[in-house]
């Protein structure tokens, strides 16, 4: 059983070992996966009442940054930003000149043309952190997103996440890394 709550401008670490939970209690968030028991809430939304439809709404207001990135490697940049907004039916000019807006806040408006592997990889988890900012959404989740970065990529990450916070966000890092938990004005949600 876990009981905890976030508040808007929260910055939340989920550390502890491999197979602790954390990931799970990700996947709940996005109602992903569905708890035998408990509730959920996102402000005044119950996620476990939702109804089927509604879970894509909601998902807009929750930017997810997967563990895997999940960038698509046949689309530019600047497509894999753009993607879920056209998704939601967001015009195509509309969509690139919020994905241009988003990528350069994250130091990437040079690479709207490139594909993501003629990027780095600190470079490609800063087209996922714009991916998941892209509907400016209440809360960011972010799945191990500096498990396979250099230092200096992991706090500018960071960073561009604290950003977000700074603007009203609350940002939930599921990690295994404690060193990055100490990061910042953190919370610490230790599963064991």
């Amino acid at each position: 059983r876990l009981s905890f709550s976030i508040d808007k401008g929260d910055f939340v670490f989920l550390v502890g070992p491999t197979g602790s939970g954390k990931t799970t209690i990700f996947r709940l968030i996005i109602r992903d996966l569905l708890p035998t028991e408990g509730e959920i809430l996102i402000g005044d939304i119950d996620v476990l009442k939702l109804p089927g439809k509604k879970v894509r709404q909601l998902r807009r207001n929750v930017g997810v940054i997967f563990q895997d990135l999940k960038l698509l490697h046949d689309r530019t940049v600047g497509e894999n930003v753009m993607l879920p907004l056209q998704f939601s039916g967001v015009s195509e000019t509309d969509s690139k000149s919020r994905a241009e807006e988003v990528l350069t806040s994250v130091g990437l408006g040079h690479t709207f043309e490139k594909f993501p592997q003629q990027l780095s990889g600190g470079e490609r988890q800063r087209v996922a952190i714009a991916r998941a900012l892209v509907f400016d959404p209440e809360v960011i989740l972010a799945d191990e997103p500096t498990g396979n970065l250099d230092r200096a990529s992991a706090d500018g990450l960071l960073q561009a996440l604290s950003d977000h916070r700074d603007r009203g966000g609350c940002i939930v890092i599921v990690t295994h890394d404690e060193r990055i938990a100490a990061w910042a004005d953190s919370h610490l949600v230790v599963m064991s």
